[in-house]
């Protein structure tokens, strides 16, 4: 199997260039791939399936009645990310979340921006993330977003944009540590020699991030995963990470807030915590303070973070900034708190509110993808070239019933990498979901989770809607920045 029959199209492709020829940094990959034995490459891919199968990695979707859980496909030809664009993406991310994690603590205080008339307060007091319980919380070290997933896309020039932030509880870094092990074991020799950055240590970073926002009198905090329960869909990661970090994974009833310290059940007795990273909503945290019927969270977790006695990661009240709407405002977010052009663009965005754009993009839904401005995972989009007259009307009667709920975006031809299909290779659509964990330093990990439309033609790249997952090989400047492991 090698690439002689590759065709990229008119995309970006992540490997291959206009000329047939491959990219700087994968030529090594390239090259090793076109000189395997006939059906290798193929038992090389069903040897990797099966250890992921083994290794349990697995995502549950809601309401699939053929059964909860999942095994995430997934191709073992890598995406391979040069040094130089990797430097943009990196500068271009510390930026973005350095001026989300001042715009959360805005609008939670002074309201800054809202009052300047740069974002609109109803965009703010509208977003269904927005937590008016918040106000006036001041979290360790003023950092309100911990840790962040941001998904990019590449264009046909090659240049990356902002798709989206996932500030609340972004999920995925499982998948991107257990695929990079998988990728040693498949291609050893070739992984050796190529200078791919290690992402290796981000279980060690993520608690160390989480240990810095302990009460400054504990020298040895305790810290915690807190999860749903097994029937969420990310129950896998939540397990994995407070293993690799080497720390108990608890649920909402393993707690108990004692005067105003939160405890860990135990079977010695009452433990105290001091570091929660919760993998639950704002809304089911706290039952006194968020909804009433939450049998998730912990009542009085609220009070405690308040006093000061436990530290919370994400802070409450972050999905603010995972608005779709308040994404638009972004650029002028960066403008306003850095006083600095923004690094990484963001896609342009019609704002349904507006009279004058939502005109334009009720006239546009052929060519336009629309989307819910609290949506995920796929759900409430419309990617107007792909569907029909039916499903158009009907968007454009949600656009019309609730303006504020809706932005629209150019359909981006998005950069495509080559996926194993039968015999040969075919090019899929793909994403990057880089993670940035934000504690003493802002530290972005060299790689992410790259999601990949594994149905032909399809811009969605979601596990839930059938999305699977590669390898991220980050080219490392020098021999010595590589992954020697």
């Amino acid at each position: 199997m090698n690439f002689s029959g590759y065709d990229p199209d008119h995309f970006y492709d992540e490997l291959i260039d206009t000329q047939g020829k491959p990219r700087e940094g994968a030529s090594l990959l390239i090259d090793r791939i076109s000189g395997l034995p006939n059906g290798d490459l193929r038992r090389r891919q069903e040897a990797a399936e099966l250890v992921l199968l083994n290794m349990g990695i697995t995502f549950n979707v809601y309401g699939d009645d053929a059964g909860a859980e999942k095994i995430m496909p997934f191709d073992i030809i890598p995406r391979v990310v040069e040094a130089a664009d990797w430097t943009q993406i990196e500068s271009g991310l510390k930026q973005r979340i350095q001026a989300l994690n001042l715009f959360i603590d805005d609008i939670y205080h002074d309201q800054r921006i809202v009052k300047e008339g740069i974002v609109p307060a109803f965009v703010v007091e509208s977003a269904s993330g927005y937590r008016k319980e918040c106000a006036g919380l001041q979290p360790p070290s003023g950092i309100w977003c911990h840790i962040t997933g941001t998904d990019l896309v590449r264009d046909e020039s090659g240049q990356f944009h902002v798709l989206e932030d996932n500030l609340r509880c972004p999920s995925g870094v499982s998948y991107m540590l257990e695929n990079r092990q998988v990728m040693k074991r498949t291609f050893p020799q070739v992984f050796g020699a190529s200078h791919v950055r290690a992402i290796d240590d981000y279980p060690d970073r993520l608690l160390q991030s989480l240990r810095y926002l302990a009460p400054e009198h504990i020298p040895s905090p305790t810290v915690v995963v807190l999860t749903p329960g097994i029937y969420n869909s990310a129950y896998f990661e939540h397990a994995f990470l407070a293993q690799q970090m080497g720390v108990e994974l608890v649920e909402g009833r393993d707690l108990v807030v004692v005067d105003n310290l939160v405890m860990m059940r135990t079977t010695q007795g009452l433990q105290r915590v001091d570091v929660v990273y919760r993998r639950i909503d704002d809304d089911f945290l706290d039952p006194g303070v968020f909804r009433e019927d939450s049998a998730l969270g912990v009542p009085g977790l609220m009070n405690a973070y308040r006093a000061g006695n436990v530290a919370l990661a994400n802070a409450p009240g972050t999905g603010v900034a995972d608005d779709k709407v308040v994404y638009a405002y972004v650029p002028k977010m960066i403008e306003f708190y850095l006083q600095e052009e923004m690094i990484l663009p963001n896609v342009q965005t019609y704002l349904c509110w507006n009279d004058d754009e939502r005109s334009y993009v009720l006239e546009h839904l052929d060519e336009l993808v629309v989307k819910a401005a609290n949506e995920s995972g796929g759900y409430g989009m419309m990617i107007g070239p792909h569907a029909s007259a039916e499903e158009r009307a009907d968007f454009a009667e949600r656009i019309k019933a609730d303006p504020r709920n809706y932005i629209a975006q150019p359909t981006l031809a998005l950069s495509r990498s080559p996926v194993i299909v039968d015999d040969h290779f075919e090019g899929r659509h793909v994403d990057l979901r880089p993670f940035i964990l934000n504690g003493e330093e802002i530290y972005v990990v060299p790689g992410g989770l790259t999601r990949v439309a594994m149905c032909k033609g399809s811009l969605v790249v979601n596990s839930s809607q059938g999305g699977g997952s590669k390898d991220t090989w980050v080219m490392a400047s020098t021999a010595q920045e590589g992954d020697h492991a």
